[in-house]
């Protein structure tokens, strides 16, 4: 498993790790970026210092305020613990929600927060707030995995990173508060099956067999929810964690699968297959869905890959969605 320590992290590049996953992971070529299963121990399990114990925070959530005192010196990643939760405890692997915020450490700037408008985006200053959902995953976002991890859900950290060698940024100060453990497959409701989409049936765990339809292979990409989310709408661009099984439309065989890895996966909506890339944008966290697609949509234009010739069809539970870019404040 690649680990990435925070302390060589600059302000910049841990809002971006927040948002976007961890820079120099490659992008995945089709639809899978392989998330570790859950780890029975801590990747860092971080101690605290004087200077993580200086920040104060008033108040909870989107109203809290963190404050870092003047001339506060951060010169490695370290965690302060400011309460306990009562739940279960978060260890690599799982997916929780949260609520967030980084702020400049030497200007008290709010940097990024998980405040999000009704319609799942990250509108400036609008009050109505939902929880961030997270991978507590290292390879993805790694400041999010250190904060909570080994610690009770209900937890409140504060934690320092440092800044950049140069001075070009500042360091910064993330305070996390976990508030639930998440299912790992889709929570929403069930739909009636769309006529002549392949036929899906799952198993007490909650991964799909897929039973591929007489008839035609498709020659356009068709979407079916099979169970309908009530959670943010994925948008473009949106960083994604999904459970899912990918199998040919010629014989039905499985080519790619997170069940079978044993954990969700994360990747960006721009960053898949076309006909993969339809399925998710639009649909709400919680939903799942069932695609089928063209080699067209799929790896049509990849000149000699295995699956170049393939019609797909893919089942994908939805379980969090992250905008990567938030507009200024």
């Amino acid at each position: 498993m690649r680990t990435r320590p925070l302390i060589t992290l600059s302000t910049v590049a841990a809002a971006t790790l927040l948002l976007a996953g961890c820079s120099g992971t490659p992008a995945p070529e089709a639809t899978s970026t392989e998330t570790p299963a859950a780890e029975a121990s801590c990747i860092l399990d971080l101690t605290s210092d004087a200077a993580s114990d200086a920040v104060s925070v008033e108040g909870s959530g989107a109203d809290a305020k963190i404050t870092v005192p003047a001339g506060t010196e951060i010169t490695e990643a370290k965690r302060t613990v400011l309460s306990e939760g009562s739940g279960v405890e978060v260890k690599p692997g799982d997916l929780v929600s949260l609520r967030y915020q980084l702020v400049d450490a030497v200007t008290n700037e709010v940097l990024s927060t998980s405040e999000r408008g009704e319609d799942g985006v990250l509108p400036a200053l609008l009050p109505a707030e939902q929880p961030q959902q997270a991978m507590v995953d290292p390879t993805q976002s790694p400041a999010f995995t250190v904060a909570a991890e080994c610690l009770p859900v209900g937890s409140s950290v504060v934690l320092t990173m440092p800044g950049s060698e140069d001075g070009s940024q500042h360091a910064s100060v993330l305070y996390v508060e976990t508030i639930d453990e998440l299912p790992l497959t889709a929570s929403g409701k069930a739909v009636a099956a769309t006529e002549g989409m392949p036929e899906v049936e799952l198993d007490d765990e909650g991964a799909p067999t897929i039973t591929i339809p007489d008839g035609d292979a498709p020659t356009e990409t068709k979407v079916a929810v099979l169970k309908e989310g009530d959670g943010p709408v994925v948008a473009s661009g949106d960083l994604v964690t999904v459970q899912y099984r990918g199998v040919k439309w010629s014989d039905g065989s499985e080519f790619d699968s997170s069940w079978s890895r044993g954990a969700p996966s994360q990747f960006q909506t721009t960053q898949v297959v076309t006909g993969f890339k339809t399925a998710l944008e639009g649909q709400k966290v919680g939903s799942q869905v069932v695609v089928e697609m063209p080699p067209a949509d799929a790896y049509g234009a990849s000149e000699g890959h295995e699956l170049q010739k393939e019609s797909l069809v893919f089942v994908v539970d939805i379980l969090a969605t992250t905008p990567l870019e938030q507009p200024a404040q």
